[in-house]
């Protein structure tokens, strides 16, 4: 078994369950993504040592970094910061880059599957595109004419995208893997 796959199997039951209660609830409790965080650190020290703990910490920052502008621009939940930090810290900073862009891909793909089947609306990401992209935009009434963050019906549950992109991550490299390419 390649550490790749060790790493799935061990993130699955955590990364079910968060996909869960993000799809019923739009929450990703600090009782789990916390402790998922703690536990990939310990892991990392047990298996590799202190470099390998490092890296580890290397790639939860590295995530954490990456999500903190949509997070502060309330892009993003608390919750899908805390879980791609934990994410980052069990995958390591040399799978960080792939598992960014196979989670961006993922989240991309279920924002559209949600707003084709009217899961989402486009409100809120036409209003953060703008405060991005146009410098003449109206931030504050554009912000008054959002439907009010409490209307779960406008929120896409990123933990499901994170969830992918770990999945994505993990199986490809498993694949290169075995296939003879390191």
């Amino acid at each position: 078994m390649t550490t790749s796959l060790a790493i799935l199997l061990a993130l699955a039951p955590a990364l079910a369950v968060l996909c869960y209660t993000d799809c019923k609830l739009r929450r990703l409790p600090n009782a789990i993504t916390i402790p998922l965080a703690a536990a990939a650190l310990v892991w990392r020290l047990g298996y590799g040592g202190v470099e390998l703990a490092l890296l580890g910490l290397g790639g939860g920052l590295v995530c954490f970094l990456f999500l903190l502008i949509p997070v502060l621009m309330k892009g993003v939940g608390g919750g899908d910061l805390k879980m791609f930090f934990a994410v980052g810290c069990a995958i390591g900073l040399k799978r960080v880059a792939g598992f960014l862009l196979c989670t961006s891909i993922a989240g991309v793909i279920l924002a559209i599957v949600m707003i084709c089947i009217g899961l989402a609306d486009t409100r809120r990401l036409k209003h953060y595109a703008n405060c991005v992209f146009n410098p003449k935009y109206d931030r504050k009434a554009g912000r008054e004419a959002l439907p009010p963050a409490s209307d779960e019906r406008f929120r896409v549950p990123y933990g499901v995208a994170i969830t992918l992109g770990t999945v994505f991550t993990l199986v490809i490299e498993t694949l290169l893997v075995r296939g003879g390419a390191q």
